[in-house]
């Protein structure tokens, strides 16, 4: 499942299609939907350097893919595209990520389309800063 641009749904229907991982056997869509949820509170425990919010309310995080082979593909942004601490951030995550259960390797997508801005942030991480 893709989870987009800070909306944060789930499937109305899950088939009962099983996948089979290697190292950690078989996973069912609900398995899977689990680890992208623990990698969503594993970001929420992520925090930008230089800002006091976590990452994914901060609408860094664009989009998280799990697959069933254990790759976990997280598309995300920067603040600004010449961020200082861009690669502690990103070690950061890639390290945090492949602590969850199931998680076998972590690709992290960086893009700078759309830029972020603002509008992206949660209302829990404009309340945190007070811009509301």
């Amino acid at each position: 499942m893709r989870w987009p641009l800070l909306q944060k749904r789930k499937p109305t229907r899950i088939s009962r299609q099983i996948y089979v991982n290697e190292k950690i056997g078989m996973m069912t869509p609900e398995d899977i939907l689990r680890v992208e949820h623990d990698i969503v509170l594993t970001l929420k425990n992520i925090y930008d350097p230089e800002i006091p919010v976590n990452i994914y309310d901060l609408g860094l995080i664009y989009e998280i893919d799990f697959d069933p082979e254990g790759v976990a593909n997280i598309k995300m942004t920067l603040t600004a595209p010449n961020c200082p601490m861009a690669d502690m951030l990103v070690e950061d995550i890639n390290t945090q990520v492949k602590k969850i259960k199931g998680v076998e390797s972590v690709n992290i997508i960086l893009t700078f389309e759309p830029p972020w801005d603002k509008s992206m942030m949660s209302e829990e991480a404009l309340l945190e800063l007070n811009l509301l």
